[in-house]
């Protein structure tokens, strides 16, 4: 294995490991400080994150306002709260050391408010910005503005090109690294383009090599390329490590540091890791975000593809094959479905799903009368946690404050599945089985990897000092 060098990064030398970004709760202050304090560039998440009361307590984001608009305010009060409080821990614990980077997703809401009101309150704290989940041609202002290097999450050249030529060429000082994220194998949302097949995974090698030429094409071959996704020991990437046609490479893990004693995951997570298994991660398109997204394939999972599976096309008049009617809703107006539709639907109706539901696409899915309920009440409390939400109809641009679109009961509110999950009690195994569980494609070697052996779970330091042999 060869040596891992310090790469120059973001100003300064700091060894080529980047924590990866987590989503609400997961990616904390006291992970990514330790992280630094290894030497690493460590990350928090600045999506919704937490805050503490005077004992230290995490605050429960518990919304009052009565319209979404009020929520929204609400939610965004709260994620710069909560960023403040994971900066300043990541900053107590590290020393100085190292690089603390927040990662924001550009679709969550209020995105470019919540890093702004962070970074002003955080100056000499914060040293990076790692932004994707869409186009963030915005990320470079607000990088200039605050003097912080920034990190564009891509999942191919022609995207960086795209915000380069729009943006980032007038901040080319503060480009810190650009994030190549694999959209076949990393965790959560995914990068994959409408060109892509999410069946189809393409070796991460050519693409990155594409991104360096247009990289170089623009000035920027001393500029380090963060790869991201699939990335478990560096072994495994011994020949991208001081490669001259690569240029400076970092490697980001995302899933490994879900696994330590510092991660604020609930223990029943950490244990469901160890026992997770090839294919139990699954690339799905059920995100209210419209992305791909890669998750553990749960009752939580399993329940949308059933919802999404018990849906039928329809007319709000006869016509064509489209000639059975059929009553929805409370007032049973009809609408019409094909003969065969129609007994599928009586099947399902059979079974207990006698809910029909409406979708933007002229389709009904069919649920329990619970579940309808349920939805019905998320899409209700919907706090604007997106820039815009399928499954609430939200968008944060006024006046209207919504997509245009009906809201669509495939989806679900993201926002209160990773309250949830991130929040349960250590031992409830209820909650890894009814909410999003975000997790890497790599995930089941937690129980293939001798280091894990009889349930070992290392400190940060530790999991560092490993992934530095290469393993």
């Amino acid at each position: 294995m060869k040596s891992i060098n310090a790469i120059r990064m973001g100003g300064t030398d700091v060894l080529p490991l980047v924590e990866g970004g987590k989503g609400v709760a997961v990616s904390s202050g006291v992970t990514c400080g330790h992280w630094a304090a290894a030497g690493g560039a460590g990350t928090f998440s600045a999506v919704n994150a937490d805050s503490y009361d005077a004992q230290g307590r995490a605050i429960p984001q518990i919304y009052h306002g009565r319209t979404r608009l009020d929520r929204h305010e609400e939610l965004i009060a709260y994620a710069i709260d909560g960023g403040v409080a994971q900066a300043e821990r990541a900053y107590d614990i590290s020393g100085g050391k190292g690089r603390i980077h927040a990662n924001i997703l550009w679709e969550m809401g209020g995105a470019e408010r919540v890093i702004t009101g962070i970074l002003e309150r955080t100056k000499g704290i914060v040293n990076g910005i790692t932004c994707g989940a869409g186009m963030p041609y915005r990320l470079a202002d607000i990088a200039a503005k605050f003097n912080v290097h920034y990190y564009p999450i891509v999942s191919s050249g022609r995207a960086f090109s795209a915000l380069w030529k729009r943006a980032y060429s007038k901040v080319a000082h503060l480009l810190g690294g650009v994030v190549y994220e694999d959209p076949w194998l990393a965790g959560g949302h995914n990068g994959l383009s409408n060109s892509e097949d999410p069946t189809r995974p393409e070796s991460p090698l050519p693409r990155v090599l594409a991104l360096r030429r247009i990289m170089r094409e623009f000035g920027l071959g001393e500029t380090p390329i963060i790869m991201a996704g699939g990335v478990w020991a560096l072994e495994e990437w011994e020949d991208w490590i001081d490669n001259p046609e690569l240029g400076p490479v970092a490697f980001q893990f995302g899933t490994r540091p879900l696994l330590t004693r510092e991660s604020p995951i609930p223990q029943s997570w950490k244990e469901r890791l160890l026992k997770l298994k090839p294919g139990d991660v699954f690339l799905n398109r059920f995100s209210p975000t419209g992305f791909y997204s890669s998750a553990v394939n749960n009752d939580f999972i399993q329940e949308l593809r059933g919802r999404n599976d018990r849906q039928v096309a329809y007319t709000p008049e006869p016509v064509g094959e489209h000639l059975v009617e059929y009553g929805v809703g409370a007032r049973k107006r009809s609408v019409y479905l094909t003969a065969p539709d129609f007994a599928r639907v009586r099947e399902w109706e059979d079974a207990g799903h006698t809910e029909a539901l409406r979708t933007p696409d002229s389709t009904l899915i069919f649920v329990v009368p619970e579940k309808a309920e349920e939805i019905h009440q998320d899409q209700v409390a919907c706090m604007g946690c997106l820039s815009q939400c399928r499954f609430s109809n939200w968008a944060q641009e006024g006046p209207a404050f919504d997509n245009g679109k009906k809201a669509d009961p495939r989806s679900f509110c993201i926002q209160k599945t990773l309250q949830d999950i991130a929040h349960a009690a250590s031992d409830d195994q209820n909650a890894l089985e009814h909410n999003l569980m975000f997790a890497g494609h790599n995930a089941y070697r937690f129980g293939s990897d001798p280091y894990y052996s009889n349930g070992f779970i290392p400190s940060v330091r530790e999991l560092f000092e490993r992934l530095l042999t290469g393993k």
